[in-house]
C-alpha cells in the first residue's frame, strides 16, 4: 500500500484525489483492501452528514399533500459508476437538488458486476468528492422475482430474493423496489386473483425488510403492480393490489409499515423498442392513466403516488410532464449507458474490443433477424462488467469529457423534472440517523438468524 493511500485510509487528507483513490481500492484492490476503503468511506460519509438514508417519509408527507411537483428521477448507474456519480452530486449541487435516487437492478448487479457493497461505497466517494452534504438515496431496483424459477420452486426463488435485499439493507441500500409482478396471472377470473400471487410476495418481502432494517430506519418500500413493457396497468388493477397487499401485511404483523410508492406500466419498455438501423421506436405514453393510477395511490392509500420505468429514453419533450400529473418517480438508465458507449472521445479500439467480445460471450442475446445494430445495441451492456476497469483507466480528459455531458443530461433532466430546490423539503421531512459499520451490517445478521429459526 502506498504512503498515499495509506493516509487516505486513516486520516482524508485536504487533496481531493484522495476519493479518487479510495474509490478506486473500494473497486479494484485486494479483499482485504476493499473492506478497509469501504468502511472508511461509509465512516466519513457519517461524519460529513452524507449518510445513506431512506426517502419513505419525504413520500409520506407527499401522500398527505405536504409537498408536491416535482418526480424524483431514480438513476440507474450502470458504467463509469465514479464518474457517473459524480456528474449526478455536480448538477444536483448547481440546482439545490435532493430529491433524486441512485439504484442498481438485481440484473444489473450482475452484468455491471457491482455487488451492493462496493455500489454505496463508490456513491459515497463520489458524493464526498464533490462536496454534496445532503442524505443520499441508494435503491435496490426490480428485486425481482423470476417467474420461470418461481413456478419450479417458490420458496426458493423468494428466499434468493430476500437474501439480495438482505446484502442490500447491511451496504446502506435505505429503499427497495419488490417486484412480484411477473406473478400476476392475467388468466385468472377476477382480479383479485389476477394479483393474489403479486400481493402475497410483495407483503411477505415487506415483513421480511421489516425485521431487517437498521435501528431508526424505515426502509422505503416500493410495489409493482404490471411488469414494464406488458399491458397497461389501471386503477381497478391498483385497488386489487393494495386492498390484497394490507389485509396480508397485516395478517404478518402488527403494524407493519407497507409501501410509500406504487410501479406502473403505461406503454414504455426498458431500454427501449430497438429499429433495425439502432434507433429507439416512438412510445405511446398514456399520460392520462399515469396521473389516474398517482392520484388514486396517494388519495386511497396514502402512497406518495406511482412511479413511471423505462423512461430514460424517451424524448426530451416528454419529462415535464411527469411532475404536471404528479408522478412520484421515474426510471432512467439506459440512455446514461448509451452516452458514454457512444461518446466520440471513447476510444474506437475499446469499443471494437467491446463488440468483439459480445460476439464471442453474448451471441444469446440475438434474436432472430436481428440487424448488427439492433444486436449490439441490446446486448453491448453484457460487456460492462468484463471491461470495467479498461473504461475506469480510461484517460482524465476522456473521463471528463464524458462526466461533462452526463452532468448536462442530468442537470436537464433535474430541471425538467422539477426536482430543483427539493433539498429544503429533504432536510424538513428526511431522517437520516448516524449509523455505526456494526450496525450497519447487524442488517444481514439478522437474516441469518431468522433464516435459521425457520429452518
Amino acid at each position: 500500500m502506498n504512503s498515499k493511500l495509506h493516509l487516505t485510509m486513516h486520516g482524508i487528507s485536504s487533496e481531493s484525489d484522495d476519493y479518487d483513490r479510495l474509490a478506486w481500492q473500494s473497486v479494484f484492490g485486494d479483499g482485504g483492501g476493499r473492506q478497509l476503503a469501504h468502511r472508511r468511506l461509509w465512516e466519513l460519509g457519517q461524519k460529513a452528514g452524507v449518510r445513506p438514508a431512506s426517502i419513505h417519509e419525504l413520500y409520506a408527507a407527499r401522500g398527505r399533500g405536504k409537498c408536491g411537483g416535482f418526480t424524483a428521477p431514480a438513476i440507474n448507474v450502470r458504467m463509469l459508476a465514479y464518474d457517473t456519480a459524480r456528474a449526478v452530486f455536480r448538477a444536483a449541487q448547481a440546482r439545490n437538488a435532493g430529491a433524486i435516487i441512485l439504484e442498481i437492478a438485481r440484473s444489473e448487479i450482475a452484468y455491471t458486476e457491482q455487488r451492493p457493497a462496493e455500489y454505496v461505497a463508490v456513491l459515497l466517494a463520489a458524493a464526498l468528492r464533490e462536496g454534496y452534504e445532503l442524505p443520499i438515496f441508494i435503491q435496490g431496483d426490480h428485486c425481482q422475482i423470476n417467474a420461470k424459477k418461481y413456478a419450479v420452486d417458490p420458496a426458493g426463488e423468494v428466499g434468493e430474493v430476500k437474501k439480495l435485499i438482505a446484502e442490500e439493507v447491511g451496504a446502506g441500500f435505505f429503499n427497495i423496489d419488490v417486484d412480484s409482478s411477473t406473478l400476476v396471472d392475467l388468466s385468472r377470473p377476477n382480479l383479485d386473483l389476477q394479483q393474489q400471487a403479486n400481493y402475497e410476495r410483495a407483503a411477505e418481502v415487506t415483513a421480511f425488510i421489516r425485521s431487517i432494517e437498521p435501528p431508526g430506519v424505515t426502509v422505503s418500500v416500493g410495489g409493482e403492480i404490471g411488469e414494464v413493457g406488458s399491458k397497461n396497468s389501471t386503477v381497478e388493477e391498483l385497488h386489487a393490489f393494495m386492498e390484497g397487499y394490507n389485509r396480508t401485511l397485516a395478517r404478518l404483523g402488527k403494524n407493519l409499515v407497507g409501501l410509500s410508492k406504487i410501479s406502473v406500466q403505461t406503454g414504455t419498455s426498458h431500454g427501449g423498442v430497438v429499429l433495425p438501423d439502432g434507433s429507439i421506436a416512438d412510445v405511446k405514453l398514456d399520460l392520462a392513466a399515469l396521473e389516474a393510477l398517482s392520484r388514486a395511490a396517494r388519495e386511497s392509500y396514502g402512497l406518495g403516488g406511482a412511479v413511471q420505468h423505462g423512461a430514460s429514453t424517451l424524448p426530451s419533450d416528454a419529462f415535464g410532464n411527469f411532475p404536471r400529473i404528479e408522478t412520484v418517480e421515474i426510471h432512467l438508465a439506459t440512455n446514461f449507458q448509451n452516452i458514454v458507449f457512444d461518446h466520440p472521445q471513447l476510444p474506437n479500439a475499446l469499443r471494437e474490443r467491446m463488440m468483439q467480445w459480445l460476439d464471442q460471450n453474448a451471441a444469446g442475446e440475438r434474436k432472430a433477424g436481428d440487424t448488427q445494430e439492433q444486436f449490439y445495441y441490446r446486448a453491448r451492456k453484457k460487456a460492462i462488467g468484463p471491461f470495467k476497469k479498461e473504461c475506469w483507466s480510461l484517460p482524465d480528459d476522456v473521463r471528463k469529457a464524458i462526466g461533462g455531458d452526463l452532468e448536462r443530461t442530468f442537470g436537464f433532466l433535474f430541471d425538467q423534472l422539477g426536482v430543483r430546490d427539493t433539498a429544503p423539503l429533504v432536510r424538513q421531512f428526511i431522517t437520516a440517523p448516524p449509523l455505526s459499520w456494526e450496525e450497519l451490517h447487524q442488517a444481514e445478521g439478522r437474516a441469518v438468524d431468522d433464516e435459521e429459526a425457520g429452518e
